[in-house]
């Protein structure tokens, strides 16, 4: 039983020693710089740098995206469904009703968003 495991043993051991020896000679072998002053200084096209490097976004927009990342994850799951449907069916109505059931959970999730202004922009 543990012979079986003996090629995934190898190869993990095999990426951690090249990436130990890559680094360490990385360490050895290359460049000593020197920091300092002005070169630890961020440089924006010869401008001092007077304000925080990013603008901030509002919250809405996060809440957004990730409601758009939540809701865009169902064609993940709902693609391999749809494309053996018909073989899903034959076996067992399962299937049919589980989905249901996630799309129902997921119609009951959007329109939670919505009445909580989730998706709106205006505030």
């Amino acid at each position: 039983m543990l012979e079986s495991y003996y090629p995934i043993i190898l190869q993990a051991i095999t990426a951690i020693g090249f990436a130990a020896i890559a680094l360490g000679l990385s360490v050895l072998l290359g460049k000593k710089g020197r920091s300092g002053g002005d070169k630890d200084t961020v440089y924006e096209c010869g401008m001092l740098p007077i304000s925080t490097s990013s603008p901030r976004f509002s919250v809405k927009f996060y809440m957004v995206a990730m409601l758009f990342v939540l809701f865009d994850i169902e064609v993940v799951f709902m693609y391999p469904w749809a494309v053996q449907f018909s073989e899903l069916i034959a076996q067992s109505s399962a299937a049919l009703y589980s989905m249901l059931g996630f799309v129902g959970v997921l119609a009951i999730a959007y329109i939670y968003a919505l009445k909580k202004g989730a998706l709106s922009w205006n505030d």
